[in-house]
């Protein structure tokens, strides 16, 4: 008898040829000899969370999202919302969304019948790639909710793309982008539309900024972007080679060096060039092992990403590595990830 499957997916991701993808999983998952599988259709993330947490809940602990990284990182907060230990439960990444950096490192092909391919063959042989956790919560509020992701966020810049990318017409407006520019079409537009706002803005937008890591303040200044890394995300965004279950994270921040720069500055950052040098396009790296406050100095409000989604923030954030949890992997991926380390 098959392992039961739980499929997560949505409906409001991915290009418009990835709509169809939802009616091909279970047909496909059956031919492979996967008839235990149950398929769940979400209209939105909060429902992929919510779902997702009543099926681990109630004995599932094989979950597929299907979707962008969106999506994902949904179903990954609902997995830690049921409080079942979280070494305890599988993960997969079917892509069906844009920017699915973590679905490509994965190993995880865009077709759907390749993906399922690879799928069947990483079940039966548990083949999986362990991923740290990272928490992120408004540093005003102690108490306040806990947001869960795993991949990339970030501040500034970075904090303000998923005003662009995640609306009400996120459907139409993501899968046109999607389908006429690829899986990183809505975020190459919505760095482009925050990148201008905050060139408008000019002085008004020039805040300053502390950086605490582990507890120790480790750089302060204006910076355009704050970008928060895993580790390796593939070509896309080729920060850290570390793999994704290193047990620490990476903070690269991108300086104030002036707005007639900052387009430039931009693009390096966007493409990777600026990592070959980091000096003359402003940019610093800091390893955080344990814990990373960025501190607004003004106290003022600010929009943190939680890969692809926004955690608004008063005066400072605190992010950690607060577990880790078994992504479904292929072989070569995880050749790849061993290679790397």
């Amino acid at each position: 008898m098959s392992r039961h499957i739980a499929v997560i997916a949505t409906t409001n991701s991915g290009s418009i040829s990835d709509w169809h993808k939802v009616e091909r999983i279970e047909p496909l998952f059956a031919a492979h000899g996967f008839g235990n599988l149950a398929l769940h259709v979400c209209e939105s993330h909060a429902e992929a969370r919510t779902r997702a947490c009543e099926l681990l809940t109630a004995g599932d602990r094989l979950l597929i999202s299907a979707g962008g990284s969106g999506t994902f990182n949904a179903v990954l907060e609902g997995c830690c919302d049921s409080g079942v230990p979280l070494d305890e439960i599988e993960l997969g990444f079917l892509r069906k969304g844009s920017a699915d950096l973590l679905g490509k490192v994965l190993g995880m092909p865009d077709e759907i019948e390749a993906a399922v391919d690879v799928f069947a063959e990483a079940i039966r042989t548990r083949c999986h790639m362990p991923c740290d956790v990272l928490s992120a919560r408004d540093g005003s509020d102690p108490n306040g909710r806990l947001r869960h992701f795993v991949g990339y966020g970030g501040a500034e810049i970075f904090g303000r793309i998923p005003h662009f990318t995640e609306n009400r017409f996120m459907k139409w407006y993501k899968g046109v982008l999607s389908q006429a520019f690829g899986d990183l079409g809505p975020f190459t537009l919505g760095m482009t539309l925050a990148l201008a706002e905050k060139s408008l803005k000019g002085p008004f937008a020039r805040a300053r900024w502390r950086l605490i890591v582990d507890g120790e303040e480790a750089a302060s200044g204006r910076y355009q972007a704050l970008i928060i890394v895993n580790g390796y995300l593939g070509p896309d965004m080729a920060y850290s080679d570390d793999p994704l279950g290193s047990g620490r994270f990476h903070v690269y921040g991108l300086r104030d060096i002036g707005l007639l720069k900052l387009p430039r500055q931009v693009l390096h950052a966007r493409s990777g060039q600026i990592l070959h040098d980091p000096e003359r396009w402003g940019l610093e790296h800091h390893v955080v092992n344990e814990q990373l406050e960025l501190v607004r100095e003004d106290g003022g409000a600010f929009p943190l990403n939680v890969d692809g989604s926004t955690l608004l923030c008063r005066g400072s954030a605190a992010l950690r590595r607060v577990d880790s949890i078994r992504l479904i992997a292929s072989p070569e991926a995880l050749r790849s990830a061993s290679a790397r380390g």
